[in-house]
């Protein structure tokens, strides 16, 4: 296995937080992408979404304003267990809404109505949103409030993404179930296939997740307003 601590080290001048920026900017882009074939497959929501449909439900809040605030919320956590939030974590909060928006847009895939049909679009959408993660995580530039839990787990348990990724979705789709949340067949794709999925990527790509030293976003501004280390 390569160590990915390197990544970090790359990110010592202005130029090299821009480009990886746009790196990072593009594999999420990718998640949006995946998320909005995931919508099109019409068989479920994803885990994240049952626990937020169900709070929402229970809590008697908007479904937007609980979404934002279990991500607030994952911050703080992230926060304390000394996980850096770095630029990676704004550029999730813009860009993976903003990609499945523009996929809206272009309309280019309808909505499936075949069981056959939508599982593949399914599988072909978390398969996508597992590379986009791959790439944007290498970087080095901080995670999302999510994946940046993700890693978090990964370093203290010692287990690999896939099996995180599993025990995360299987925690939260059972918890918004409880909670009086929907589940679909693609609920169950979603808990079943995106760990073994990234899993398989990151191992392909000799990438570890729990090796990346990310850089919080101080650092980054540090550098890129010109005060580079020496």
């Amino acid at each position: 296995m390569v160590s990915m601590k390197a990544h970090m080290d790359r990110n010592t001048t202005r130029k090299d937080i821009l480009y990886h920026s746009l790196i990072a900017a593009a594999g999420l882009f990718c998640c949006g992408i995946g998320i909005y074939f995931t919508l099109q497959a019409n068989i479920g929501v994803s885990p994240w979404d049952v626990f937020h449909q169900g709070l929402a439900g229970r809590l008697g809040m908007l479904y937007g304003n609980v979404s934002v605030m279990v991500a607030l919320i994952i911050v703080v956590v992230d926060a304390l267990l000394r996980e850096p939030i770095g630029i990676g974590m704004f550029l999730d909060a813009f860009i993976v809404g903003k990609a499945v928006d523009f996929c809206n847009w272009l309309d280019f895939l309808p909505v499936q109505t075949h069981l056959p049909q939508s599982i593949l679009c399914m599988l072909a959408g978390m398969t996508i949103t597992a590379c986009g993660m791959r790439a944007y995580m290498g970087c080095a530039l901080g995670c999302g409030p999510r994946d940046t839990l993700l890693v978090a787990l990964c370093k203290r348990t010692g287990w690999k993404i896939g099996p995180v990724t599993m025990v995360i979705y299987a925690v939260v789709t059972l918890a918004g179930w409880l909670l009086g949340g929907q589940i679909g067949i693609g609920t169950v794709f979603s808990v079943a296939y995106m760990g073994p999925a990234l899993q398989t990527i990151c191992r392909l790509t000799r990438f570890d997740a729990a090796e990346v030293k990310h850089q919080n976003l101080l650092e980054s501004l540090r550098i890129l307003a010109g005060r580079e280390p020496s």
